[in-house]
Parts: C-alpha cells; structure tokens; sequence
C-alpha cells in the first residue's frame, strides 16, 4: 500500500498497514448500525410528524394507529444492509 506524505508517494509500513486495514474492517463491521441509525432517524421523523394525532383533545382512527405501529415495527427483524435499504415506509393515512 502506498501513502502520500508532502506530496511524494510512498510506501506505507507494516504497521501503518495494518491499522489501515483495521479501520477498513470496523467501518465495514458498522455498515449495518449507520444503515439502521439512518432508518431510525427517518422513521422519527415521520412519527413526529403525526405525534399530534394523539393529542388528548383528538381520537385516533384504527388506521391512524396502526400506521404508527408499522413505523415503530419497522426496524424489527432487519439483519442486513440489503435489507434496511428495501425497507418501504407505510403510506400515511
């Protein structure tokens, strides 16, 4: 592997070698966190968008509910990357 240092090419040692390739496999090993903390943070965001439909003054249809449960649902049984970006959020009623 090769680094550039002050503008010149060269070549990396052993070390510099190996944690480099220590940081490629974390960042790899957290793809599914940074894909599943995005989906969250998408998901929280719908859910705010509704949080008043359960207002005290307010009644919230079967519909309304269980649109809610699906957005809290929707992160369940995701255990890949593959599957966190096929994830479709349900349609608001």
């Amino acid at each position: 592997m090769k680094k550039y240092v002050n503008g010149v090419l060269t070549d990396m040692t052993a070390e510099e070698i190996t944690a480099r390739q220590a940081e490629e496999t974390a960042y790899t090993n957290g793809a599914l966190d940074r894909a599943l903390s995005n989906l969250r943070f998408e998901r929280n965001n719908l859910l705010s968008e509704t949080d008043w439909w359960g207002a005290s003054d307010n009644t919230m249809t079967a519909e309304q509910t269980q649109y809610r449960q699906d957005l809290r649902d929707i992160t369940n049984g995701l255990t890949t990357v593959a599957q966190v970006q096929a994830v479709e959020f349900p349609e608001k009623p």
